[in-house]
């Protein structure tokens, strides 16, 4: 998909706050570009601060010719990345995620298999992963309504599987698309 963008969808917002197309695409290829060692040096710079280290390397490296960051991520589409404690399901949840960040702006439609997104929204359920999201997802049950995937307990929030993952993992632009008695719940905590 990215090889088919121009330069003024290169530079469109993404929805992941203060993100370009373009630093969502730097963002995707760190782990292919910064070693271990070199991760732990900017945390160690950033004082622990993981998202800080994510952003800065996503700005700095925002600047990397075009064709660069496509073939970082062409060459690594199959590598088995999996961050220091963490599963398979983070790099998932990345990929699948910041992949929305970039189609939904740009008006681009892909359907995410049902799989993979019962997989995410799993493993975004987990309290540590919320904490990592920074969402209050308590007291409410969640619906994936395309899935038939549900999680929690409480008023309901419902909608396709794309935006109960957008809210679960920060992206509050979702929460206009999402219905049930459970959404003023959310819209009063997570912002």
């Amino acid at each position: 998909m990215l090889e088919t963008l121009t330069d003024e969808q290169w530079s469109t917002p993404s929805l992941a706050e203060g993100w370009t197309v373009r630093n969502v695409a730097a963002h995707l290829v760190m782990p292919f570009r910064y070693s271990l060692p070199k991760v732990m040096w900017e945390m160690a710079k950033a004082k622990g601060n993981f998202n800080k280290v994510a952003d800065n390397i996503a700005k700095r490296d925002a600047s990397l010719p075009t064709a660069e960051l496509i073939d970082t991520l062409r060459r690594n589409a199959d590598h088995k990345f999996k961050p220091p404690g963490q599963g398979f399901e983070a790099p998932l949840t990345d990929a699948v995620v910041h992949g929305l960040d970039i189609r939904l702006p740009l008006g681009i439609d892909r359907t995410v298999p049902a799989d993979r997104w019962r997989t995410i929204l799993d493993y975004v359920s987990q309290p540590k992963v919320q904490k990592f999201f920074k969402t209050d997802l308590s007291g409410v049950t969640l619906s994936a309504t395309d899935l038939g995937w549900s999680s929690g307990s409480g008023p309901t929030v419902s909608g396709s599987a794309d935006d109960i993952g957008l809210v679960m993992t920060g992206r509050r632009s979702a929460l206009d698309r999402l219905s049930g008695d459970g959404v003023a719940v959310l819209s009063s905590r997570n912002g």
